[in-house]
């Protein structure tokens, strides 16, 4: 898988969408290679899920649009990485069949989900379904991905760097859009469970 995303990287010229997005200056590509035996951590899988489940996020929709047509997943593992350049950061699993996708368009939106949206979230976790089927969308206003209707808060990217972490990459995207509605309350995650934020 993390050879396939090396070569849709590789291949992709500009990327897919609507309006010309701004091009930011990357550095040099990583080696994107498997994760050997002799790296793995003495750490029991399940028991650094339960661990790390205790620490609760947000969740958001990363979704993109290829000559085949809108690609998304939900994903948990969105965050801020620089002010000046405006960049963020997603981690996705090297078995993601999402990723090539998303790759090889070269860009992508990041819609922030709201309280309500749950299922939303549920549908695009799910692999293999039509995620979009009833889902409104428009194009984001830069690099045409797709931006949801009714969340929060998105996001609009061009993919600047990937980088490896285990059994993960690490996307960078570089800023070209975005926009919140400022009474949006996030859907958060946590030990497994939805929840939203009381205060």
């Amino acid at each position: 898988m993390a050879a396939t995303a090396v070569r849709y990287l590789r291949s992709a010229g500009a990327p897919a969408g609507v309006g010309t997005p701004v091009h930011h200056p990357a550095g040099p590509r990583p080696e994107l290679r498997a994760v050997r035996d002799d790296e793995r951590a003495p750490v029991d899988p399940g028991e650094f899920r339960r661990v790390l489940g205790h620490f609760a996020s947000g969740v958001t929709i990363v979704a993109a649009r290829d000559e085949d047509g809108l690609a998304g997943f939900a994903c948990q593992s969105f965050a801020s990485l620089s002010l000046d350049p405006p960049l963020v950061v997603f981690m996705v699993a090297r078995t993601s069949t999402t990723w090539p996708r998303i790759a090889r368009a070269g860009t992508f939106c990041v819609n922030v989900l709201g309280a309500e949206q749950g299922e939303l979230c549920r549908a695009f976790a799910v692999s293999g379904a039509d995620k979009f089927a009833g889902v409104a969308h428009a194009p984001a206003p830069v690099t045409g991905s797709p931006r949801l209707a009714g969340v929060p808060a998105w996001v609009d990217c061009t993919i600047r760097a990937v980088h490896t972490g285990g059994d993960h990459l690490i996307v960078v995207g570089a800023v070209e859009a975005l926009g919140a509605e400022d009474d949006g309350a996030p859907l958060l995650f946590h030990r497994g469970r939805f929840g939203r934020f009381s205060g």
